[in-house]
């Protein structure tokens, strides 16, 4: 499955761009916003103070981290979890079988279709470790009172005897509200959004950052397995799924329960649901809506959602979960008959420009703008986009003595680009200000004015995205004719897409 890993890695830097930094030459786009230092890394893990028994189960006498076997056997608040993820993987066997009658599918290299090996969760030689620390205080909009979320991200890893160990495709996500109500400072007065963000600026104590030692903080778990690679075929090109989960801290049964994700749209309810498809429809293009949903802010109601989402990679630049089978916009494939789309072209006009009209409108001016904002508004969609093998923060491979080109990668280029935007947030919030939470395309960050991004392959340089003249009326695509190349580049088709192409040099 590694090597699989490996070649699935290489494929999706092709649809990505240019290879995404190394963590040494990320460090100053992340100062703030992340830990990605792998000796600082090792260090935490080490530590008593950052392992999931410890956070997760404060009271816990003995907070070592705990083989997965153990992890899930001795901690009752994460007893949900294996079954909910045993659930997804029959549903998910069962519909791929349906998809592909004459594919074999089961764990190993004898299949055409290979599954993660579900075995490892209950092994005593593997563990999940400490891959990086993110700051999205950026996520205020969503509780303010809480200032946003911390997210500690572990990677599955399985040891084989001494201090090195083979990294699994599955990360584990501890979210937690990046303000504890109950700390306070020297003069005992409640500690605000500006005193954290200004203490994750100077990069001040992380046991400090990270907050108390109760459960007053803990919010969600996040998981994301590679659930298969099936290698190319007549079927099909190469394609590995990913399962994406969530899992809701509840206060009174102190467990993590299965929850909805953050703007998974369910497409099987809604399309199957003519009552539903409206609500859906009115709820999104209202005024007040439709703003938050062009910048990136929107916060869709959990009766339109979904509790799993599964993503294939690698997808070209307009390819996503929401097409073509989505059907959720007129001129898609709506997918085995399931009826009208949710929006038709002249919904989505007649919007936007009652919308323009008002002065609301950023990011979305046009049909394909609405349709790729729909898409990555979702969890699966941001997923797709610009990822590395189906992960956005793969994590420094702190555990190996020799790093590999691939493992010494500490995050997408999207990760990477949208860290302007965060710590613009970040030094708004340390100042004062209420901060601008609105945010660009997954596919092309927010600079918010800064030069360190132009020339490289998240702004402007050699394979950043950019915008395609449209084939149909040869005039540029309103969503995105700020979507440019820098001097000697220009942009080119490097995919099946008819907006979106990627920087490269100018041939003759």
């Amino acid at each position: 499955m590694r090597r699989a890993l490996r070649i699935l890695i290489a494929v999706a830097l092709l649809f990505g761009g240019a290879a995404p930094l190394s963590a040494a030459e990320t460090a100053p786009l992340t100062r703030g916003t992340a830990i990605t230092d792998p000796e600082l890394l090792r260090r935490l893990d080490e530590g008593d103070v950052f392992t999931i028994p410890r956070l997760v189960s404060p009271e816990r006498e003995a907070a070592r981290p705990l083989t997965t076997d153990l992890l899930f056997s001795e901690l009752p608040q994460l007893k949900d979890i294996p079954p909910a993820i045993d659930a997804e993987f029959d549903r998910y066997i069962t519909k791929r079988t349906a998809e592909y009658p004459t594919e074999t599918i089961g764990v190993g290299e004898g299949f055409d279709v290979q599954l993660f090996d579900r075995a490892v969760l209950k092994s005593p030689n593997t563990r999940f470790v400490l891959a990086g620390i993110v700051n999205r205080m950026d996520r205020a909009y969503v509780d303010e009172e809480s200032c946003g979320e911390i997210r500690l991200i572990y990677r599955l890893a399985r040891f084989d005897g001494g201090k090195t160990a083979t990294r699994l495709p599955m990360t584990f996500n501890l979210v937690m509200k990046a303000r504890d109500p109950r700390q306070t400072d020297a003069n005992g007065k409640p500690i605000g959004c500006a005193e954290i963000a200004k203490r994750w600026l100077d990069n001040g104590n992380w046991q400090e950052l990270i907050g108390g030692r109760d459960d007053a903080m803990l919010d969600r778990i996040e998981t994301n397995i590679q659930i298969s690679i099936a290698p190319k075929s007549p079927l099909h090109d190469f394609r590995s799924d990913y399962l994406l989960k969530v899992f809701k801290y509840d206060a009174l049964t102190k467990t993590f329960a299965e929850g909805k994700l953050e703007n998974q749209i369910d497409r099987d309810r809604i399309l199957s649901d003519d009552a539903l498809r409206r609500d859906f429809k009115a709820w999104l293009l209202s005024p007040e809506n439709l703003r938050a949903f062009d910048r990136g802010t929107v916060l869709i109601p959990e009766k339109f959602l979904a509790r799993a989402a599964v993503v294939p990679t690698p997808a070209g630049l307009d390819a996503s979960p929401l097409q073509p089978e989505f059907g959720m916009m007129q001129g898609e494939a709506n997918g085995e008959g399931k009826g009208d789309p949710v929006f038709t072209d002249n919904d989505v006009v007649g919007a936007l420009k009652q919308a323009a009209a008002r002065g609301d409108m950023q990011n979305v001016r046009s049909i394909a703008g609405f349709q790729r904002r729909l898409n990555d508004v979702t969890c699966a969609g941001c997923h797709q986009t610009r990822g590395i093998g189906g992960f956005h923060f793969p994590g420094v491979d702190w555990l190996a003595d020799k790093p590999s080109n691939v493992s010494i990668v500490p995050a997408s280029p999207h990760f990477i680009g949208d860290q302007l935007r965060r710590r613009d947030i970040l030094t708004a919030f340390a100042a004062g200000k209420r901060p601008d939470f609105s945010r660009g395309f997954a596919s092309r960050p927010q600079t918010r004015g800064s030069r360190e991004l132009a020339g490289s392959e998240y702004w402007d340089g050699w394979g950043a995205h950019c915008s395609l003249q449209d084939a149909g009326s040869g005039t540029p695509d309103k969503s995105f004719t700020s979507w440019s190349c820098a001097n000697g580049l220009t942009c080119q088709a490097a995919a099946a897409s008819r907006h979106i192409g990627m920087c490269f040099v100018k041939t003759r």
